[in-house]
């Protein structure tokens, strides 16, 4: 059987993979985001614990991907609830470093003009903070992404679903072309999310702030 054959006939089980895999993805960085983005506004308030609480996070983006599922499944059981919570703990620390170094780094005559027209603390933070660094927050989100679409692959050994069910039956079967049947739309998927939020970071980014070409 040649491999578009391959294709035609498990059309439907690829489908099915792939959108389970791109649910499993976009539940854990939606995770990741909602607790890096608050976690990371609160250290750039709170500089003298940042390193602290940043090492820590790194650490957690140290531990191999199927140790880390390991503890999940032994926490949550089998399926998709160990892969989330695993993903979403590795989703954290790009979007949580680029959002502490985006609300830093901003440059201070942008908050003494804010302040001289009266502006208050959160309406610096909203109006002139988040706004110039989302630019940095999104490319923390583009590189969470990219890695969690890899990293998700693995969530298949747990029941997860996802891509790297196919992936895991062919390597257990022997069968190559199960392989490049997970194996390809993961690698497309993360190029197309990739350039997708690259597109909506340029077009946030403050002209004024673009590196031009």
């Amino acid at each position: 059987m040649s491999y578009s054959e391959f294709l035609t006939k498990h059309f439907n089980e690829i489908l099915k993979a792939l959108l389970v895999h791109i649910e499993i993805v976009f539940i854990s960085v939606g995770i990741g985001v909602i607790i890096a983005v608050p976690l990371g506004i609160v250290l750039s308030r709170h500089k003298s614990i940042a390193k602290y609480v940043l090492a820590v996070v790194g650490v957690i983006q140290t531990i191999p991907g199927l140790v880390l599922l390991g503890i999940m499944l032994i926490l949550f059981g089998i399926g998709k609830p160990p892969a989330i919570a695993a993903l979403s703990l590795y989703a954290i620390l790009p979007i949580l470093r680029n959002t502490y170094i985006g609300i830093t780094e901003v440059d201070m005559h942008y908050i003494e003009a804010a302040k001289g027209i009266g502006m208050s603390g959160n309406q610096i933070l909203f109006k002139v903070e988040l706004p110039l660094s989302m630019p940095a927050i999104i490319g923390g989100l583009r590189l969470s992404t990219v890695y969690i679409i890899s990293w998700a692959t693995l969530a298949g050994m747990i029941g997860a679903g996802g891509l790297g069910d196919m992936i895991w039956t062919g390597l257990s079967s022997y069968e190559t072309k199960y392989i490049l049947a997970g194996a390809i739309p993961a690698a497309i998927l993360a190029l197309v999310a990739s350039a997708l939020i690259g597109f909506i970071q340029r077009a946030i980014t403050p002209k004024g702030l673009r590196i031009r070409r």
